[in-house]
């Protein structure tokens, strides 16, 4: 689209074409080049975080699993020595304090892990971290003497020892009670540790409950979600480039077409231009081609209306002048014959406006009427046949006679249109040819096919039309008839055939009939695509 119209660009670039939009449309989120790029975008700051949590999450739990495992396993060989090594009596059996407190003591527990040993009445009788020739590198919370009851926590006690002590007896009640208990509670620090209690049997009596818990299960979570802090700074750094992104691709040109449409809406502009934009090949590309387009046809519009009003304008002019000059000639002229042919002037310019004004109107009115009644598909032949019947039924005698020329072997000629808008254009076409011909002559319509189009095609025995002229007779007001009465058309029916068929895709042109050097007449074809 190259007009001489001032055009919109927010960043004073030159206007250019806006080109043709692609037939094939986008739809759809996953269609669109976009759509994708906001959906991966958006997504791939989330999976990281989603996927770094999902394997934090997972190593956690399989840490504490695996950690109450293998301290059931621990406990199990560590209470089937103290059976073997500690117990005295028969058939009642008692538990050796001093004995179970060594084999305690003898067997390798680490550092992260802390062993108790309880009687049967819930008693105290070892603790690794008191019994343990070691070293411990942090300040221990205060032990539990041997032989202190586990139940009744020493004086001076806090809060949290005291909590941790309680959920202690709670797992010692119920190991006492033979069953294997398996937990995740509160140590005397507070911290949260892996517990396993194990009663310790002989044979069907319970002797004792050996209690061994890990408190490294925390420690290897904090370092893990230590380590989960790079997943995080990188989601962060993908969604702020992706923001920033999408802000570059798709907020800032938004903003560029939103400004310039408003410098169109303002009147500083008449079109838009952002080849930049234009050139895109996504969803923007399209929309900015669209406005392009859509205020170029808009700008062209507007400057066909103008020239149609000037056109107008100096189409009544003419009439009006006419008009004016025989009224006022009129009161001067006293002889009757002149009057007489002062009357008759009136009349035939009076007709002439009454012709302009219908077709104004018309042709103003077409636009609208033709993008409101949408194309269907219409039998061309069977249309021609009516409108030529209708003329002869209609003709007198002396008249120029239509004559259709029907083509043989056709099973229907289908194209798409409104039987309203393509019967004007036959009608304009015939009544152009009978205005040409000579008095009795013959106006010939017929049809022929020519890849994937219908030719409907009319021929008259006239004097035909110069050869510089076979463009100009489809511009508005233009006429040329020097056999016609004066003001008897108005040089408006060619342009608006025109302007229908091209609103169908069809195409609409004139030649001269030649016989050997000679014209005998004028050939009017109208191609229309077939349906």
């Amino acid at each position: 689209m190259v007009s001489d119209t001032a055009t919109a660009n927010p960043d004073s670039a030159p206007g250019v074409s806006g080109g043709t939009i692609a037939s094939g449309r986008r739809i759809g989120p996953l269609g669109s080049r976009l759509g994708r790029l906001i959906i991966v975008l958006n997504l791939l700051g989330l999976a990281i975080l989603v996927g770094g949590a999902l394997v934090l999450n997972e190593f956690r739990q399989g840490l504490v699993q695996s950690r109450l495992e293998s301290l059931e396993l621990e406990g199990q060989v560590i209470a089937r020595v103290i059976d073997e090594y500690a117990t005295l009596g028969d058939p009642e059996p008692t538990l050796e304090a001093d004995a179970a407190s060594s084999v305690v003591n003898v067997l390798a527990i680490p550092g992260s892990q802390r062993a108790r040993l309880f009687d049967a009445t819930g008693k105290l009788l070892a603790d690794s971290f008191v019994v343990a020739d070691r070293v411990e590198q942090s300040p221990l919370p205060p032990a539990i003497s041997p032989g202190e009851q586990l139940f009744q926590p020493p004086p001076g006690d806090n809060g949290v020892q005291t909590k941790a002590r309680a959920e202690l007896a709670a797992e010692v009640k119920r190991a006492l009670a033979g069953q294997v208990i398996l937990d995740v509670r509160e140590g005397d620090d507070g911290k949260r540790v892996v517990s396993v209690s194990i009663p310790i049997r002989h044979v069907q009596a319970v002797l004792g409950v050996l209690t061994l818990q890990a408190s490294d299960v925390e420690r290897i979570v904090s370092a893990q979600r230590r380590a989960l802090a790079p997943f995080i700074l990188i989601a962060v750094a993908v969604t702020l480039i992706s923001s920033l992104l999408l802000t570059q691709l798709i907020a800032d040109p938004v903003l560029r077409l939103a400004r310039a449409a408003d410098r169109v809406r303002l009147q500083h502009a008449k079109a838009i231009a952002l080849p930049d934009l234009a050139e895109r090949n996504d969803e923007l590309g399209d929309l900015t081609r669209s406005l392009e387009e859509m205020t170029g046809t808009m700008s062209d519009r507007l400057q066909a209306i103008e020239s149609f009003a000037a056109d107008v304008a100096h189409e009544l002019r003419n009439p009006m002048t006419s008009i004016r000059s025989a009224v006022e000639t009129l009161e001067l002229v006293k002889n009757a014959e002149t009057r007489a042919r002062l009357l008759r002037i009136l009349e035939q310019d009076i007709g002439r406006m009454d012709r302009l004004i219908t077709d104004i109107s018309h042709a103003s009115r077409l636009d609208a009427e033709l993008s409101r009644d949408a194309p269907a598909p219409l039998e061309l032949d069977k249309l021609i046949a009516h409108i030529c019947a209708l003329y002869e039924t209609t003709r007198r005698s002396g008249d120029v006679r239509v004559r259709f020329i029907a083509p043989k072997g056709w099973d229907g000629a289908w194209v798409l249109g409104r039987e309203g808008p393509l019967s004007q254009v036959l009608r304009n076409l015939i009544d152009n040819a009978r205005s040409f011909s000579p008095q009795g002559g013959e106006v010939r319509v017929g049809m022929a096919r020519n890849r994937g189009e219908v030719i409907a095609f009319v021929d008259d025995d006239g004097p035909g039309m110069p050869e510089e002229n076979l463009e100009t007779v489809f511009k508005r007001f233009y006429t040329s008839r020097p056999r016609s009465s004066f003001g008897g058309n108005s040089g408006l029916g060619l342009a608006i055939a025109r302007q229908i068929v091209e609103a169908y895709g069809g195409r609409v042109w004139a030649e001269n009939r030649i016989a050997g050097n000679s014209v005998v007449g004028a050939h009017f074809s109208v191609a229309l695509p077939l349906a």
